[in-house]
């Protein structure tokens, strides 16, 4: 079972989800443990600097879209500089982050 397999099934059934997040690599926009709030999204929704919670090669992330291609997939990455890679599988955009 995945760190957030129910909040992607929320997503999936177009609930808004909120949980708490481990880790560092979004700090300082997010905080490991804050509290954060996602929406359903569609790709063609998404812009730049979204925070989204999302699948990268088979693992899900909150991070950045650090880029949005013209096929349609968005390119992910964290907070200090790295990038994930490109997807389309992208389950809700951040709306709240307390």
């Amino acid at each position: 079972m995945g760190w957030a397999d129910r909040e992607v099934e929320g997503l999936a059934g177009g609930q808004t989800v909120s949980f708490r997040p481990r880790g560092n690599s979004m700090s300082p926009r997010v905080e490991s443990g804050a509290l954060v709030t996602c929406e359903p999204v569609l790709l063609e929704q998404l812009e730049v600097d979204d925070i989204v919670l999302c699948r990268v090669r088979g693992r899900v992330y909150l991070h950045l879209v650090t880029a949005v291609g013209s096929d349609g997939r968005v390119q992910i990455g964290n907070n200090k500089g790295r990038i994930n890679g490109w997807t389309r599988t992208v389950y809700g955009r951040a709306v709240a982050v307390d």
